[in-house]
């Protein structure tokens, strides 16, 4: 099982070093690439008030964030549900640098999950494009209306997206769902079914043959397999 966690951060600014400090932790989990509707997402009493450059980013006010736990205190249960997995992180070093401070003042070691940076993937993919988060979703067609502020759990779904998309669309996506069902402990058969070729290819049997096939398939009554799978190929079922 392939276990990643898609994760974004709001902050009162642009440095730790500064002073500047978490207010909003959102993490997506996706299991072999697909969002397994497990998420986490946080507030973070900042201990400090808020510049109203960032306010306007995400809409976070020191009201607001007044009766939100401390980091120290989530700390343990954000560790929890990240565990061993990948972090995938647009522009990484931001979100990583902060994260790590936190810890730190927490008294906790710093992360040491293998991290995937979707900046520098689009970059590689798209060499010479933008490559914000809002530029990635028009580029793949990907709504996001929703998005009037910054908001770490909504763009972490986002950012979940843009990810499938960057390592090979839905393509990824159709073919591990078909692999998920098949693993399943009720599964039996899972039949993908084919786009219809437009022209189709010509028959590998003649008249004759055909004639013998069915006339064998009757002698063997109505309950056999192949007079059951005859019925459906007769009524276009494929």
């Amino acid at each position: 099982m392939n276990r990643e966690i898609v994760l974004d951060t709001e902050t009162t600014g642009l440095s730790p070093a500064a002073g500047d400090r978490l207010v909003e932790i959102g993490c997506v989990e996706l299991i072999n690439h697909i969002p397994s509707g497990q998420h986490y997402h946080v507030y973070i009493n900042p201990q400090r008030s808020m510049p109203e450059e960032a306010f306007r980013v995400h809409g976070l006010s020191e009201e607001f964030l007044a009766d939100k736990p401390l980091f120290k205190d989530v700390a343990n249960d954000f560790r929890a549900f990240l565990g061993d997995a990948k972090l995938i992180i647009h522009n990484a070093p931001f979100d990583m640098g902060f994260l790590n401070a936190e810890l730190e003042k927490a008294g906790q070691r710093p992360l040491s999950n293998p991290v995937l940076d979707t900046v520098m993937l689009a970059r590689e993919k798209h060499p010479g494009a933008r490559v914000s988060l809002d530029a990635m979703c028009k580029h793949y067609g990907i709504d996001n209306s929703r998005r009037t502020l910054h908001g770490a759990l909504l763009d972490s779904e986002i950012l979940a997206e843009v990810y499938l998309e960057l390592i090979g669309g839905k393509q990824v996506s159709l073919a591990l769902m078909a692999e998920n069902r098949v693993s399943g402990v009720d599964a039996i058969a899972t039949r993908l079914v084919a786009a219809r070729r437009p022209v189709p290819l010509a028959p590998r049997t003649s008249a004759v043959e055909l004639a013998a096939h069915q006339a064998a398939i009757a002698k063997m009554g109505d309950e056999a397999i192949w007079a059951q799978y005859g019925a459906g190929e007769a009524a276009g079922v494929s």
